[in-house]
């Protein structure tokens, strides 16, 4: 991809955006892509013999421990 061709950052539209992060559907360079991802709030949790819930609301987690309880 030329130089010339790559978009702007769609977030700060100051710099070009890597080659590899231009096929994105938004592209944004990595600078406004660490700002982006430090906003969002996630907590991965391993469930009991199970699999990792990623956990975006806090109000998920309550109740989550099954040695805990009933929770209401």
């Amino acid at each position: 991809m030329n130089e010339n061709y790559l978009p702007i950052c769609t977030e700060c539209y100051a710099v070009r955006v890597e080659p590899h992060r231009a096929r994105a559907m938004r592209p944004i360079c990595m600078g406004c892509g660490d700002k982006v991802a430090s906003r969002t709030k996630r907590t991965i949790v391993p469930m009991h013999k199970s699999n990792y819930l990623l956990i975006t609301n806090p109000e998920d987690l309550k109740g989550i421990n099954n040695k805990g309880g009933l929770h209401k």
